[in-house]
């Protein structure tokens, strides 16, 4: 992430792509996307959003809940420019579209992120081939785990990669064919309990081994919080909660999610604004 963020601003492309997938939902998908958004935003740069998951909505909403918070409020919060693509049932007519957007925003914005369905269908295929860089939120469970490899229960070893993972396998070789790119793969292991278990450390250790077989990066990412629920209606991140004008109160459960998030962003590379860090040192 942070040569992307270099290449950013001074490679030859005029933008990177952060890819945020996984084909199961309700692993907390558009909410990590959304602090990325801000997070690049905060660390000053002009960001472009595109939702693949346009019928289901929840990142449109969320921008939209946001921009209807800085009218009735005037607080100055951050925002990207965003478009929603829908399935029209015309399977070129939506590529070109979402080729078009792409190119449109990587004229204008220095990164773009694209949120795409928790399902596997053709638009979400081709959102994924535009990553740079590919996110998968992984809820901490072994009734998700299934998304990325087949575990046998009884020995609790790895028999196989599963279809979302051949899927990415096969969209890193079509990429390398097509233009010589790159796709580096996080998986963050998201919705984390806040307590020790052994269920906890067995998916940690079993992602580790497939991290080393197939290929991609092993962070952590946010707990399972209520702030994340309350924060969606108004639009508003954790990022924003010391903006002055703000309606939110501290409280310490939201001081460890913003340093849990904190760790996020610095697995990710993501740098701070000079003069305006993307999070403080200290809550």
């Amino acid at each position: 992430m942070a040569a992307m963020v270099d290449a950013a601003r001074h490679g030859p492309r005029p933008a990177r792509v952060v890819v945020v997938g996984n084909e199961k939902g309700g692993s907390g998908k558009s909410t990590v996307a959304m602090h990325l958004l801000i997070g690049f935003l905060r660390a000053g740069f002009s960001v472009g959003s595109i939702d693949l998951d346009a019928r289901q909505g929840t990142l449109s909403t969320y921008v939209s809940n946001r921009e209807a918070y800085v009218r009735r409020t005037n607080v100055p919060l951050p925002l990207p420019t965003h478009q929603a693509i829908q399935l029209s049932g015309s399977e070129q007519g939506d590529i070109n579209r979402l080729d078009d957007a792409v190119g449109a925003l990587l004229s204008e914005c220095d990164l773009i992120l694209i949120d795409t369905p928790g399902a596997d269908n053709y638009l979400s295929r081709a959102g994924h081939a535009w990553a740079d860089i590919l996110v998968t939120p992984l809820n901490d469970s072994f009734i998700d785990l299934d998304v990325l490899a087949k575990v046998d229960p009884d020995t609790m070893r790895i028999q196989r990669p599963s279809h979302y993972s051949e899927m990415v396998w096969d969209i890193k070789k079509r990429r390398g064919l097509r233009d010589g790119g790159t796709i580096h793969w996080v998986v963050l292991r998201n919705r984390l309990s806040q307590l020790d278990a052994r269920n906890k450390r067995d998916m940690e250790q079993l992602l580790r081994d497939l991290s080393r077989r197939i290929g991609f990066q092993l962070i952590e990412g946010l707990c399972e919080r209520v702030i994340y629920r309350e924060m969606y209606l108004k639009g508003l991140t954790l990022l924003d909660l010391r903006e002055k004008g703000t309606d939110i109160t501290l409280s310490m459960s939201h001081i460890a999610a913003r340093q849990e998030l904190r760790r996020l962003l610095e697995a990710l590379g993501v740098p701070a604004h000079a003069g305006e860090p993307v999070m403080a040192a200290s809550a």
